[in-house]
């Protein structure tokens, strides 16, 4: 059974950085594929980013594009979301996920960690 934590959420202001983290435990991490997804207040969970096995491939939402980057260390089994230029609608709790096959699709994905809140505001 996987388990996912997440960490490094918070309050920061518009303009601003925050860099998530996800730790993995319970499997052989290079086996699986990450991802981040997000859910605002009164919205349904969306896809952010998602990172291959060996990080080969990558894939944004058109709405983090150019902003966000997803990275992985599978030597330290963690997953990280650099955040940058931060607007009030990236406001929302921040899953990371995981699954076997490469796929950007909410119910494509096993394991959940329990969210950490990003809020942008001034």
């Amino acid at each position: 059974q996987l388990q996912l934590v997440e960490s490094g959420g918070g309050l920061v202001q518009p303009g601003g950085s925050l860099r998530l983290s996800c730790a993995a435990s319970g499997l052989i991490f290079s086996s699986i594929v990450m991802a981040w997804f997000r859910q605002a207040p009164g919205k349904e969970r969306e896809f952010v980013a998602a990172i291959s096995r060996y990080g080969l491939t990558i894939n944004y939402a058109d709405s983090v594009k150019g902003r966000f980057t997803i990275s992985r260390d599978n030597a330290k089994n963690t997953v990280n979301l650099q955040m940058n230029t931060l607007k009030p609608e990236d406001t929302a709790v921040y899953y990371c996920a995981a699954t076997g096959g490469y796929i950007l699709k909410e119910n494509g994905y096993d394991y959940w960690g329990q969210g950490t809140q990003v809020t942008v505001s001034s």
